[in-house]
């Protein structure tokens, strides 16, 4: 929730199921729900990193309920670092909002040229 313009949801009515869109064009890009016992992150993910982080992580996987190929379902396991599923998550952010939120190295960059 600390990302600009964001907002939680619930539109399937079964508070198990919480997302979190972007205020501008309300896509959602973390999805929030406990399943076969523990708690899952779904975060929308560039098709080239896809397989880098269900390789390096077990508890990253296909998407549950989304489109396999541009979806990661995070396993909240205590497995991965807290700092990647934070990347994970302003990863997903960046591409639902269509680029790069200011202050990043390449946003940075940019704006010298």
């Amino acid at each position: 929730m600390t990302f600009p313009d964001v907002y939680q949801d619930m539109p399937f009515h079964d508070t198990n199921w919480v997302l979190v869109r972007c205020s501008g064009n309300k896509k959602a890009f973390l999805w929030t729900y406990e399943y076969q016992g523990s708690m899952r992150i779904n975060i929308k993910v560039d098709p080239a990193w896809r397989d880098f982080w269900r390789q390096t992580y077990a508890s990253v996987l296909p998407g549950y309920h989304q489109n396999k190929e541009h979806w990661n379902t995070v396993v909240l396991d205590g497995t991965i670092p807290d700092e990647d599923i934070r990347r994970m998550i302003a990863e997903s952010y960046d591409l639902v909002i269509g680029g790069k939120r200011r202050g990043t190295r390449v946003d940075d960059a940019e704006n010298r040229k």
